[in-house]
């Protein structure tokens, strides 16, 4: 396929690279064209807008920072784009919000899907980030192998919003996963042990998970070079409570991770990647 893509940050940029790796011709549009350099000297080429890029293309994949960054986007997207052309928003954003494109984009004769990821930089860089998919059976069936050059876990989990809906789940459970783990080490190393031996025992048993291997491992590096930062966490954090709250649930858990982050993002750590949080433990 003739592929556009539209945001090459910390996750865009691996999987662009897994798309031109299966024989995809990519043309690319970032706010800061020097994010997209390596990549358009790799055999990608560049477009001055989404408009531009979208133009002609087969498929349009968006992977953006903010919810109102998708809106406007795709208010230049959809008018743009043939007639059959593939919508693809890999965004996490607002379920809301996808429905309303996906809406848009069928009066246009097009095919959107909602389809965000999980996985981190090196997920996408190694192509296996979890693909949570949301919208009309044909679009999917059209997107699978573009899917397949980025991920192993590809679900469709129904119409437009629900891979947003699956998205916030994947969050919700992230969010409180990062508090034990920093909880964890923290306390660990108030207790005298090494943490890294601590992390090599508990890390094979019921403790086990991605974060506690992956991302405790950063904090005892003291590495907090962004895999997923923490001012896209703190939106995602807060578009899942605002439509938990739409559906009458408390989810206290959550509440207190959007809490303990926006004070980490408050002291200068807004760009950092998540596992920054064991800061808030041990300062």
């Amino acid at each position: 396929m003739k592929t556009a893509f539209i945001g090459t940050g910390v996750m865009g940029a691996g999987m662009v690279r897994n798309l031109m790796k299966g024989g995809h011709e990519l043309i690319l549009y970032t706010r800061t064209k020097a994010k997209a350099d390596p990549l358009l000297a790799e055999g990608a080429s560049w477009a001055d807008s989404p408009a531009e890029a979208a133009a002609g293309a087969d498929a349009v994949i968006t992977m953006v920072g903010y919810p109102e960054d998708v809106r406007q986007v795709y208010d230049e997207i959809i008018p743009a784009a043939s007639e059959g052309t593939l919508l693809i928003d890999m965004t996490t954003s607002r379920p809301d919000l996808a429905a309303a494109i996906a809406a848009e984009a069928e009066k246009a004769g097009l095919h959107a899907l909602d389809a965000p990821v999980s996985g981190g930089d090196t997920g996408a860089r190694d192509g296996k980030l979890a693909i949570m998919t949301g919208g009309s059976t044909r679009a999917f069936t059209l997107a699978e192998p573009l899917f397949q050059l980025m991920g192993t876990n590809i679900q469709h989990l129904g119409d437009a919003g629900a891979g947003q809906y699956t998205k916030m789940a994947n969050q919700i459970s992230v969010a409180s996963i990062m508090m034990a783990v920093s909880e964890s080490l923290a306390y660990a190393d108030k207790a005298g042990l090494d943490p890294r031996q601590v992390l090599e025992t508990i890390e094979t048993g019921a403790a086990g998970s991605f974060a506690l291997t992956n991302l405790g491992r950063r904090m005892l590096n003291e590495d907090y070079e962004p895999g997923f930062y923490v001012k896209h966490f703190i939106k995602d954090m807060r578009i899942a409570i605002e439509s938990a709250q739409d559906m009458g649930l408390e989810l206290p858990g959550l509440t207190l991770a959007e809490k303990l982050y926006t004070e980490l993002a408050e002291n200068g750590e807004e760009n950092a990647g998540t596992q920054a949080l064991i800061k808030a433990y041990l300062s």
